[in-house]
């Protein structure tokens, strides 16, 4: 799943009201915060950290309108703890946030 920068990028320039350096820290924040859910995800081994990674994931993307991560964290709830084929699809996610 590709990245999409549309309603995510415009939550964050909202935010950083027309700075471009505090665009890129929150950009920079986001990224970080996603990726480290996804790392705790990767390394869950039981149903309840699986669980609340995946519902962290889930609000972040509430909270930044990104639907593709939306989508991503749903799937996760949906699947067995540890479920490779989606940590992989967010692990790749991650990496076309970071860079685009």
């Amino acid at each position: 799943m590709a990245y999409e920068a549309g309603a995510l990028e415009a939550t964050l320039q909202a935010a950083a009201g027309g700075d471009p350096e505090l665009f890129a820290e929150l950009r920079s924040a986001y990224v970080e915060s996603v990726a480290r859910q996804v790392d705790l995800l990767e390394r869950s081994r039981c149903d309840g950290n699986w669980t609340v990674a995946a519902m962290r994931l889930k609000g972040l993307a509430a909270s930044f309108h990104s639907e593709a991560l939306l989508l991503l964290s749903e799937e996760a709830l949906e699947a067995a703890p540890g479920e490779p084929t989606v940590v992989r699809r967010l692990k790749a996610h991650v990496l076309d946030l970071s860079s685009g």
